[in-house]
């Protein structure tokens, strides 16, 4: 089940894509360049400011403490009559762990009060390595039934399966005829995967996956994309593909074409959660939890049972300094485990840093354990009831699709107008 499609970008070079000149009509003017700062994601900060993405989002997530402030803001939304629109999903490969958890799905259900929400299954993603057929399917009702267990609202939000909506695949092929080889080529993922495995070993898809996670976010006019503070330059490709398709097809052209003119894309922002969502690994506070790591003692799944997350809270790494402190750069392991301690709670980080300053690890892992345990143990009561009622979960999935295709085929029918095709 694993990563958050939104959070599992495709790194981009340590520099930014140009437009080659063989790949333009005309010359596209010097405002459609970006030029995001030179940062390597392995060498980002943990706490990374807008410097790396020319951010203009002014959004916040609602507060996730429960205090009566809180409350009061989050029943008086600043959103107008007209909601704004984010979409996000979840690959259904591996399981899912406590760091997509916290990372994306619980902050979907505080986004879903105050937006226009569109939650999916990215299934056309996980064919990109190597996979078990007969287990997509399988994986890919327990991510649906995941997300109503963790709090999804289909009265709210619409949950569906990425293939269901033929338009994802439509749009790639499209935006593929404008997006540069040249920026592909540099991906970084796609240049570490492939030396490893070999060309032999690496299909196309790998290449062209960024085109495919573009055509996911502006498929439905998407105003924002929830990513972590340390992925948000991952973003830049949709942005700058949306511009570029704005700018050749887009406008007079578009209007000419008989369209309405204007743009066709709308250009997403980023929109950072709260602290805490990068979740890091029980064995290494300075690795993001991962279910690709070969061990899964490394990880907390959602639907561990109790002894499984007692053995791995017991066995998870830590240091021997005195006492426990978030934030010293010196502990990651101890910032990482207080950090999770504080979301499954809803504890503010000053009260969590006043309960456990003096406590020793003996002292503090039960307790972490037993929050868990808490926390998870209604998601796990859901998650069964959700998948002995197959009609049900059908059900919720065939009227996602339906919603998503409505917003989705409107945009393609737009995208191929503005490029000239006959239609029938």
């Amino acid at each position: 089940m694993g990563r958050s499609v939104f959070s599992h970008f495709l790194i981009l070079s340590n520099t930014s894509p140009r437009f080659p000149s063989s790949m333009l009509r005309g010359q596209i003017p010097s405002r459609y360049f970006k030029k995001p700062e030179q940062i390597h994601p392995r060498n980002l900060p943990s706490g990374l400011g807008s410097t790396s993405f020319r951010c203009r989002c002014s959004v916040a997530l609602p507060e996730t403490n429960s205090s009566s402030e809180s409350s009061s803001s989050s029943s008086s939304s600043p959103i107008s009559a007209v909601k704004k629109r984010i979409v996000s999903g979840v690959q259904p490969t591996g399981s899912i762990h406590l760091g997509n958890y916290l990372g994306a799905i619980k902050n979907w259900i505080s986004l879903q009060d105050n937006y226009e929400t569109l939650f999916f299954i990215v299934d056309l993603h996980a064919i990109t390595v190597p996979y078990e057929p007969k287990q997509l399917s399988e994986s890919t009702r327990n991510t649906a039934a995941i997300y109503l267990a963790c709090g999804v609202d289909t009265t709210k939000a619409s949950v569906f399966v990425q293939s269901h909506v033929r338009a994802h695949v439509e749009l790639m092929w499209l935006l593929s005829s404008a997006t540069p080889i040249g920026w592909l080529n540099k991906m970084i993922q796609f240049k570490e995967k492939s030396r490893k495995a070999g060309d032999e070993n690496v299909g196309v898809a790998l290449l062209t996956y960024p085109v495919l996670m573009a055509s996911d976010i502006l498929l439905y006019q998407s105003d924002f994309v929830p990513v972590g503070a340390d992925q948000k330059q991952h973003l830049e490709l949709t942005r700058e593909l949306a511009e570029r398709v704005n700018y050749l097809f887009g406008g007079k052209k578009w209007k000419k074409m008989g369209g309405r003119g204007g743009v066709i894309f709308k250009v997403p922002e980023p929109l950072i959660p709260p602290a805490g969502a990068r979740v890091m690994s029980l064995t290494d506070g300075l690795s993001k939890m991962s279910k690709s790591a070969p061990s899964d003692q490394s990880r907390i799944n959602l639907l561990d049972p109790k002894d499984v997350i007692v053995n791995k809270i017991k066995r998870c790494k830590t240091d021997s300094f005195p006492g426990l402190e978030f934030d010293n750069p010196d502990r990651p392991e101890c910032n990482n485990l207080l950090s999770i301690y504080q979301l499954v709670t809803g504890k503010t980080k000053e009260d969590v840093t006043e309960e456990c300053r003096e406590m020793n690890w003996g002292t503090f892992k039960p307790l972490l354990t037993d929050a868990l345990i808490n926390h998870l143990h209604p998601i796990q009561v859901r998650y069964e009831e959700i998948m002995s009622d197959s009609a049900y979960l059908d059900r919720v999935l065939v009227e996602g699709a339906t919603k998503a295709a409505d917003i989705a085929d409107a945009t393609l029918n737009n995208v191929y107008q503005a490029m000239g095709f006959l239609r029938k």
